[in-house]
């Protein structure tokens, strides 16, 4: 096969792959696209970057392979480590095939003395995101354990900041940016799910990362249980970035034929900073054939508005308040299946209470959808309470260690335990009770919900995850293909799983289970790094919120909401009349920007002050724009900085004006005279001077709605 050097590119991203005789190929460059290049001038960059000529010493005349290891003179973390039958293995690689197009390769290896064959495939997908997976296949005698296979690629030594994320239950996704460590760093989650402190996406960048300018490199996996990521700033080599599945040991063993197949490693390279990372992840997400593509509901959930207090009577007139303000789906959440009357009992038993619900559901889905809204309901299939007809049957069917089964099956999680899905008859039996349900009410939406970490989880005497990972998958798939236009959102105690993994799967996901819109502000906006707005679940909560006790105003919550999957998470029944004629100007106003708020390119622009929050979606024809301006805390200065209103035309006349239908902030100081009337400027003028803001009092929200100047879009030029 061919050693001459690859040129990947597509949507403004470029690859640039080296072949040498033998071993793996390895990436030269993955950032800019440089435009074409000829075969000789591939051949002259080549030389153009190597560290010194081949006459020098073995390890220092190696570049890195796609699957670094310590052969080649790496001294960083092995890209793979396997072992067949307890001895470790170095395999020496000779590509045998290769399969390319512009922007993508798929490259077959094998060692035949060693008795493995992998497969690597590297593609630019739509928006320029480039996605790694490998296969590893077992070609000889003996079992291979496979420890780990990461997915790496270059980072420039100029990229000397690093960000990761954590955070807790109700604060998910917190970034901490410090400058890139030196030697070969991991961070790890350990939770059989991401978890609300998961490492969610690394970020590489030239010093601190700018929402609008500077280059960020940015890695993502898409996977729904333990990861690792890694950074290795190693002396002697390049700057490496990465990531891959946390195995436990034993976890994966291949017998002769098997194969391992890793999940993909999505990389975003940006020089427009962490705006361009995520607008490349949002295109490439919005450009499968699965998005959904409908406008997004309205959506109302019953979780904090009754919890498990069941009154069929009470969530009926519910539903038609709901309706009549505008709610386009109502769900029902936890509480309604046997013997559910708080988080003690009944998980893994899928059938309605009639204790609770002596007529079944089919009266409120019936009401439901004669109202002409969708039906969802609850589920949570993955965990089972001791306390349920599952638990007393099929004891073996619980996912735990084979030391703490029977009683007790290890440590419990909000009272519940793990349903092992990998098991074929736990999953018939879940998947039966659940499809029988959806297919008698006609569900059109199911909120799955995943509440508890996966501790000693063991299936078939080892390490149980990755089993246990594949089968929820294959379950999500199996219902999506016997209910055709089911949608399913991910919730996992909030935003724990919602990662691009289990996105394949599902259609929406669950932030968090805070709707604290101070909280949501961050949550939001670091979500949206990865997944566009449509894909996250954001409701309005009651004031003070459940999650924290703070009170405030709903004209803030709306506000807040309007930046995802809007909806409500509350009991309208109890609203007053001014709160219910507010909360129907809001859903007339998402109906009426919906569009626009889920299709366009998010931006978010830069601002000093750290009490103030300002975030846009402009049309993909940048004709129309809604930003929000926000605080989360007491402004530093009396006088607001100006905002400046990124990612418009230029050449384009805008009309700029506050909607104040959902209800008007309240500031003090200073008080601008275009807020009354609106302003039209150029989007120049717009970009690069601003507008002057009024000085809003904590947890307040000024919502601005971007039109072009004149009759239309032709006439506003």
């Amino acid at each position: 096969m061919t050693t001459t050097p690859m040129l990947l590119r597509r949507d403004g991203v470029a690859l640039v792959l080296t072949h040498p005789p033998a071993g793996l190929p390895g990436v030269l460059h993955w950032g800019h696209d440089p435009g074409p290049l000829t075969e000789p001038e591939l051949g002259d960059l080549v030389r153009a970057t190597e560290r010194q000529e081949p006459s020098g010493t073995l390890d220092a005349a190696r570049r890195l392979s796609l699957l670094p290891q310590e052969g080649d003179g790496w001294p960083g973390r092995p890209g793979l480590l396997v072992a067949r039958d307890g001895n470790p293995v170095f395999p020496r690689w000779k590509a045998t095939s290769e399969q390319r197009s512009a922007s993508e390769v798929q490259v077959t290896a094998t060692d035949p003395d060693e008795g493995l064959e992998l497969r690597t495939g590297i593609e630019i997908g739509a928006g320029g995101l480039v996605r790694i997976d490998h296969e590893l296949r077992n070609t000889g005698r003996g079992v291979v354990e496979v420890s780990w296979i990461e997915a790496t690629l270059p980072v420039p030594r100029a990229a000397d900041h690093v960000t990761t994320f954590s955070g807790r239950w109700t604060r998910e996704k917190l970034p901490l940016t410090t400058v890139m460590p030196r030697g070969a760093t991991v961070r790890e989650s350990r939770r059989g799910r991401g978890g609300h402190d998961a490492p969610w996406v690394t970020l590489a960048s030239r010093g601190t990362p700018r929402n609008r300018s500077g280059e960020v490199w940015a890695v993502h996996l898409g996977w729904s249980a333990d990861v690792r990521h890694r950074t290795d700033r190693v002396t002697d080599h390049t700057t490496l970035l990465g990531v891959g599945e946390l195995l436990r040991p034993g976890e994966i063993r291949l017998e002769p034929g098997e194969t391992y197949r890793t999940p993909a490693a999505c990389f975003s390279w940006s020089d427009a900073g962490l705006d361009g990372v995520a607008d490349r992840f949002h295109t490439w997400l919005r450009a499968r054939p699965q998005h959904p593509r409908a406008p997004r509901p309205l959506v109302l959930n019953t979780w904090e508005a009754v919890y498990f207090d069941h009154d069929p009577e009470r969530l009926a007139r519910l539903a038609r308040r709901a309706a009549e303000v505008g709610v386009e789906r109502f769900v029902l959440d936890d509480g309604w299946f046997l013997g559910r009357r708080d988080d003690s009992a009944g998980l893994g038993d899928w059938e309605v209470d009639a204790a609770v619900w002596p007529g079944g559901l089919e009266p409120l889905a019936g009401l439901v959808h004669d109202l002409g809204m969708q039906f969802g309901l609850w589920f949570e299939p993955e965990m089972v309470n001791l306390d349920s007809e599952l638990a007393r049957t099929h004891p073996e069917w619980l996912l735990a260690s084979p030391v703490s089964v029977p009683a007790p099956p290890g440590i419990s999680f909000r009272g519940q335990f793990v349903l092992n899905l990998a098991d074929p008859e736990a999953f018939d039996h879940v998947r039966r009770q659940m499809s029988a349900v959806i297919e008698r009410l006609g569900v059109d939406f199911v909120k799955w919900d995943h509440n508890r970490d996966l501790v000693e989880p063991v299936h078939a005497g080892a390490p149980g995850t990755h089993a246990q990972t594949l089968a929820a998958y294959r379950l999500l798939d199996r219902l999506k293909a016997d209910h055709p236009g089911l949608e399913i959102e991910s919730c996992s105690s909030g935003g724990a799983r919602t990662d691009l993994g289990i996105l394949q799967h599902t259609d929406r996901v669950w932030a968090s289970d805070s709707n604290d819109p101070v909280e949501r502000q961050d949550i939001q906006r670091w979500t949206e790094l990865v997944l566009p707005p449509e894909l996250i679940g954001a409701h309005v909560g009651p004031s003070p919120a459940h999650s924290s006790g703070r009170a405030t105003a709903l004209s803030y919550r709306i506000a807040t909401s309007l930046h995802g999957s809007a909806g409500f998470e509350w009991d309208l029944l109890g609203c007053t009349v001014e709160e219910t004629t507010q909360i129907s100007a809001f859903a007339a106003l998402y109906k009426e920007l919906r569009d626009l708020l889920h299709t366009g390119s998010v931006v978010h622009p830069d601002v000093s002050d750290p009490a103030l929050r300002v975030r846009g979606v402009v049309s993909a024809d940048r004709s129309e724009a809604v930003f929000t301006i926000a605080t989360v805390a007491s402004l530093e200065e009396a006088l607001t900085e100006r905002v400046r209103l990124d990612g418009l035309d230029p050449a384009r006349r805008y009309t700029v004006r506050v909607r104040d239908d959902i209800g008007a902030a309240e500031w003090g100081w200073i008080t601008p005279g275009w807020l009354a009337e609106g302003v039209t400027l150029p989007g120049s003028t717009l970009m690069e001077v601003g507008l002057q803001p009024p000085t809003l009092w904590p947890a307040q929200a000024v919502l601005l709605h971007l039109t072009p100047a004149g009759a239309g879009s032709d006439a506003a030029r």
